[in-house]
């Protein structure tokens, strides 16, 4: 029996998918078969509707924010998928209309072309490390933020500490003992002061549950392996190797 091989191309979005398939000769027909919901039984139907005895799917799609869940429903189907990023998608000059419509199928003529290159895809595990760094990150940086309202706050009333470092015992003690002449400015400086304690907190307990991660975690040696450098700690290595 003869092999046929078609090229999909989806374009994908929160709720819908948008379908094109390129028929596998290079001249072939490119066409926009339709959109379907970006539900797992939906996509199952779909590959179902486009696969015959002696089909063979190639598919592919643009990394985004609904992230690889789509790459693993079909592979476990059986079907060679790639993503791609969008910074190296090949563009044509003067070409910015965008539709749904016409990304899928020009997804779809790309790869049938072999003009397409495709990423990495982490597995789970590697995903999972990803987003605890990225929580991480995200306290630290609200810790940050929290840290300049104070600081703000504190010129703006033309508070000054006379130590040398922001942030330590000695800053601390030093915060505690402002006082404001009304009650409710007062309780405004307070809260945030917690907001820097309740960021920091969170921060250590990322931290903590990301030294546990990470020795779980399968690039541990290189993680470890990393850390021989100089300036270069756990987070860090963490970071370099998951990103």
């Amino acid at each position: 029996m003869t092999e046929t091989v078609k090229y999909v191309g989806l374009d994908v979005h929160k709720e819908t998918i948008a379908v094109a398939v390129a028929d596998g000769e290079r001249e072939g027909e490119v066409r926009f078969v339709g959109t379907v919901a970006n539900e797992d039984d939906a996509i199952r139907k779909l590959v179902k509707r486009l696969t015959g005895p002696g089909v063979t799917l190639n598919v592919c799609y643009e990394a985004g924010p609904c992230g690889y869940g789509l790459h693993r429903l079909l592979t476990k189907l059986g079907q060679n998928c790639i993503v791609i990023a969008p910074s190296m998608m090949p563009r044509r000059p003067g070409d910015h209309v965008k539709t749904d419509r016409r990304d899928a199928m020009t997804l779809a003529r790309l790869l049938r072309a072999g003009e397409l290159t495709a990423i990495w895809i982490p597995d789970e595990a590697h995903e999972a490390v990803r987003d605890l760094i990225r929580a991480r990150r995200s306290a630290q940086d609200d810790a940050i933020g929290a840290k300049q309202t104070v600081r703000s706050f504190l010129l703006r009333h033309d508070r000054r500490f006379g130590g040398k470092a922001a942030w330590t015992k000695m800053y601390w003690r030093w915060l505690s003992e402002q006082r404001f002449d009304f009650p409710h400015q007062q309780l405004a400086f307070e809260e945030m002061q917690k907001r820097v304690l309740e960021a920091q907190a969170r921060v250590g307990r990322l931290e903590a549950a990301l030294t546990e991660a990470v020795d779980a975690w399968c690039f541990a040696p290189l993680v470890r392996n990393l850390q021989v450098l100089r300036g270069i700690r756990l987070v860090s290595a963490a970071t370099l190797v998951a990103e």
